[in-house]
């Protein structure tokens, strides 16, 4: 009489494709994800006064030294848009994805004594990281969109049908944010200097970036660069939808979307293959 085959609830495998993102096992410990994305936003707050309060704190006082010193004082152009909004816009998307990629960024080095304790896979932590961040840019657009109908009603924002692709183009800060991110993550782990010099190299970034001034206020060679950046077609992209100004096109958008998947895929090799000896490096 034959004996029933036995059936295998875990395979180890000695190899791996560079390019595999293990996306059935992540899905496996979908609970683990939420458990991360609990523990970031409990302890973002915890022993805090105002708790999420600074979700809304932190862009209104932003905005307003923005308002301050590159509207009132340097004067920078904001494409007829009222510069109130116009850096509000610029902000909200920025807190998301310099957010996300700093906390990324620390995958590895952050979290080496769980990775070095018990086996899951590695992705997790930086995708929760994303998710737990997206629910604080879902608060902080909840505020835009309040200033937003303010200005609305006033007739001083025009939106078109661009509006549609804002699940899209946070998508495309959410891969963004996580390729670089896991790409400093796996670099950091051998080389401990990119990790002080990245929370400095993120500011500057800002400034290459469409955040306080419209890229129709470039010139020459800065505004052919601001091309090349890939936050420049999302940014510019989510202004020219909601406010209805901008120099956007969809060509600006395709671009970034193609250099965002580029690096994402780059992140991933990277990420898989620093997983297997980071230890031997953190």
């Amino acid at each position: 009489m034959n004996e029933p085959q036995q059936k295998w609830t875990e395979t180890i495998d000695a190899e791996h494709s560079l390019f595999d993102l293990k996306l059935k096992e992540v899905w496996r410990y979908k609970d683990l994800v939420y458990m991360f994305v609990k523990r970031d936003f409990v302890s973002s707050f915890k022993q805090t006064i105002l708790g999420p309060i600074w979700f809304f704190i932190n862009p209104i006082l932003t905005t307003i030294v923005y308002l301050v010193i590159f509207g009132r004082i340097a004067k920078l152009p904001t494409d007829g848009a009222p510069p109130l909004l116009f850096y509000l816009a610029g902000v909200t998307l920025w807190n998301y994805f310099s957010g996300s990629l700093l906390a990324t960024s620390y995958t590895f080095s952050g979290n080496s004594g769980i990775f070095g304790k018990v086996y899951f896979p590695r992705l997790v932590t930086p995708l929760s990281i994303v998710i737990s961040n997206l629910m604080r840019f879902g608060v902080q657009f909840l505020l835009f969109l309040t200033v937003w109908a303010y200005y609305w009603s006033q007739g001083k924002a025009h939106p078109n049908i661009w509006v549609l692709a804002t699940p899209f183009l946070v998508a495309l800060m959410a891969l963004f944010s996580l390729g670089a991110g896991m790409i400093f993550s796996s670099l950091t782990t051998k080389y401990k200097d990119l990790s002080m010099l990245l929370g400095f190299g993120i500011s500057l970034y800002m400034y290459a970036t469409p955040v306080i001034y419209p890229v129709s206020s470039l010139k020459g060679i800065f505004r052919k660069l601001a091309y090349y950046n890939p936050l420049t077609g999302i940014f510019e992209c989510f202004k020219y939808a909601w406010l209805g100004v901008g120099d956007f096109s969809p060509v600006m958008l395709a671009t970034s979307t193609v250099i965002i998947l580029i690096l994402l895929m780059i992140g991933i090799v990277v990420f898989n293959k620093v997983e297997k000896t980071f230890m031997d490096t953190v």
